[in-house]
């Protein structure tokens, strides 16, 4: 009776072994004929793109959809004050996600740098043309209006800071 149990113990986990063994062979690969581009990674069958990259394939550089010429309308937050419209481009800066604002509020001569993820545009404090006014805020990037929206302060000599917001389009 032990010899029965200890064959039927046996067969049971080859069995099991056997059953586990194929099923894992028989499990597909989601990421099998998928390519990531650009040091993206796949996970389930979905790349994840590296910061400045988007797309199915993270075959797109993320601050194309923004670099091009912009008509820019900005204003003053208190008191209200419409600035001037002006125009504004937005270029590739060096790194991956870095793009470089020329003529960023109709105000400073150099480039004004700053950062994107995803649809935000991050510019750090900064003193573009080294005359003691600086810049600081962040824009966002509707896909469906193709517009910026920016929210920023200067900060002039005196150390006053003025708040704006802005669409450019």
């Amino acid at each position: 009776m032990k010899s029965f149990r200890l064959i039927a113990l046996s067969a049971l986990v080859t069995v099991g072994s056997f059953s586990t063994i194929v099923y894992t062979s028989c499990t597909k690969d989601a990421c099998k004929g998928v390519t990531c581009q650009n040091g993206g990674t796949c996970d389930g069958g979905t790349c994840t793109c590296p910061t400045g990259y988007e797309g199915t394939n993270c075959q797109t550089e993320s601050r194309t959809k923004i670099i091009k010429i912009w008509s820019a309308s900005d204003v003053q937050v208190s008191p209200v004050v419409a600035l001037p419209t002006y125009t504004s481009s937005i270029s590739a800066g060096t790194a991956t996600a870095a793009v470089k604002i020329s003529n960023f509020s109709g105000l400073f001569t150099n480039d004004v740098n700053g950062t994107l993820s995803g649809n935000t545009i991050t510019v750090g404090t900064q003193t573009p043309d080294a005359d003691t006014f600086s810049v600081s805020g962040s824009g966002t990037y509707d896909a469906t209006s193709k517009k910026i929206t920016w929210n920023y302060t200067i900060t002039n000599p005196q150390n006053l800071t003025r708040s704006y917001t802005g669409t450019w389009q």
